[in-house]
């Protein structure tokens, strides 16, 4: 279980996250919604110690990490995708997901990859740097099968991808979550982060403004409010 208690990020004078309390319990998808400047991508900075917080904990599984370097989080099983392909461009798909097998046997790492994405397994040779935006985003997405971590944050991992990619990632997310691992997912597509959530935060300027089942928000003018237009909720 990943724990952020009262936690505050400041890039110089300006405070990002103010007091931010969440919890992403074990085996459970927490979808964190906000429009563009409400902290996701903070949030997901300062959970995989990638940020140290002016103030508050951070915890996993009790154990508290605050101010922790953020190989301490990846060892104590905190996968972070961020935004964007995060790839070795200039490594094959093979040694792109060997690298990332630290955990587990090198071959029984590219095996699990293949099995998740088949489509890396024709590529395994390929330079990944040239590859198609998709397919580098299914080798960065493949770490959170390969590592076996116990909470993976994702930060827009759908962004600039086509549909039926699309519709692959979020077929690989369920299948993450159905496997018992913790998500933290910070997603573009609203409908889609929804539907595989069992819960949702939405922050505000830095500030939680709501969390709960997604099912509580029917009915609501919360998206209009701290989401936008009613084009981003149903993209």
């Amino acid at each position: 279980m990943l724990e952020l208690q009262g936690i505050t990020v400041a890039y110089g004078e300006s405070v990002v996250l103010k007091d931010l309390s969440l919890t992403v319990p074990e085996g459970r998808t927490l979808a964190l919604l906000g429009a563009n400047g409400a902290g996701k991508t903070t949030t997901l900075r300062a959970a995989s110690g990638v940020l140290k917080p002016a103030s508050g904990r951070l915890l996993v599984d009790g154990v508290d990490l605050s101010g922790a370097q953020p190989y301490r989080f990846a060892k104590a099983g905190i996968c972070h995708v961020p935004e964007g392909r995060g790839v070795f461009p200039s490594l094959t798909v093979r040694e792109n997901l060997v690298l990332q097998s630290y955990r587990t046997d090198s071959a029984v790492a590219v095996e699990r990859a293949v099995s998740a994405f088949p489509r890396l397994g024709q590529k395994l040779a390929q330079t990944a740097g040239t590859m198609s935006g998709g397919e580098q985003q299914m080798l960065a997405l493949a770490r959170a099968y390969v590592q076996q971590p116990r909470v993976v944050l994702l930060d827009e991992v759908s962004m600039g991808l086509a549909p039926k990619v699309v519709d692959e990632i979020f077929a690989f997310l369920t299948r993450l979550a159905e496997e018992g691992v913790s998500l933290l997912l910070v997603e573009q597509y609203v409908s889609k982060a929804l539907a595989i959530s069992d819960y949702v935060a939405i922050l505000s300027r830095g500030r939680l403004v709501f969390l709960g089942e997604p099912d509580e928000l029917a009915g609501t003018d919360i998206f209009a409010q701290y989401l936008g237009s009613a084009e981003q909720v149903t993209a």
